[in-house]
């Protein structure tokens, strides 16, 4: 697990700040409501970090949240006291009750196997009544890959995180990319120390995340959505046919 969702996870909200998500979140919702038939009511997220999206979902789906860090968790916690929480793996969890949707957000980034990515998207399968829908937004499939770098970070009174993040892919031939992130910290009493953290993410083709959710029983395609200040992505919109039994 990298370091930002286990030993320097208390920092997280100073690295992605809960406000910046509103105006993705409304895209998300849009997407999820038109994904699958009505109702939607209930929805589940896998990989749902801080809770940062789910605090603004949470307006118009009655949500259950499932992740794999604790202390992702205790933020989110903190901001949905509402919604319901579960520890859980991705590749693993199960609930025993179906939702009108399940939403799985770039934490599917930490797939990195066609394994484990098949794995993800049975347990959104699982979790889906027929007819319900999921939305998966991976940050890349292989043909959007490109190398870049991102930076920012907030203050909390005295305390303060700036970070520089390195994406780049070291073997264009594998199913991996790397993003190598260094963090400055600044602890109450002015200290500053410096963390690297490297995040080794997945990188699947189109075509292979199309395969794998039509070998799970989806019927999915294709979506770009503009996420504003010039940044759109490919994610994958998929229903749970009526007619196929559970597994």
């Amino acid at each position: 697990m990298p370091k930002l969702y286990d030993a320097l996870a208390e920092w997280w909200p100073l690295l992605s700040a809960p406000f910046e998500y509103e105006e993705e979140a409304a895209v998300w919702r849009r997407c999820l409501e038109e994904a699958g038939d009505a109702p939607a009511t209930t929805l589940l997220e896998l990989g749902s970090g801080g809770g940062n999206n789910a605090l603004y979902l949470k307006r118009h789906f009655v949500m259950t949240l499932v992740d794999l860090s604790p202390g992702m968790m205790a933020h989110s916690r903190r901001l949905n006291p509402e919604c319901a929480h579960h520890e859980g793996d991705m590749r693993l969890f199960r609930l025993g009750r179906t939702f009108d949707r399940v939403f799985i957000h770039d934490a599917v980034c930490y797939m990195t196997t066609p394994h484990d990515l098949r794995l993800a998207l049975e347990t959104a399968f699982v979790h889906l009544r027929p007819g319900g829908g999921m939305v998966v937004a991976p940050d890349f499939v292989r043909e959007t890959f490109r190398p870049g770098t991102d930076h920012g970070g907030y203050d909390d009174g005295p305390r303060g995180l700036r970070y520089l993040e390195w994406t780049w892919d070291p073997d264009p031939s594998d199913h991996t990319y790397v993003a190598d992130c260094a963090y400055l910290l600044r602890e109450a009493d002015g200290s500053v120390r410096v963390e690297h953290d490297r995040h080794v993410e997945g990188l699947f083709s189109r075509n292979e995340w199309l395969q794998v959710l039509d070998e799970v029983g989806f019927e999915a395609r294709t979506v770009t959505v503009d996420l504003g200040d010039d940044v759109t992505l490919e994610v994958f919109s998929a229903r749970r046919p009526a007619s196929l039994p559970s597994w």
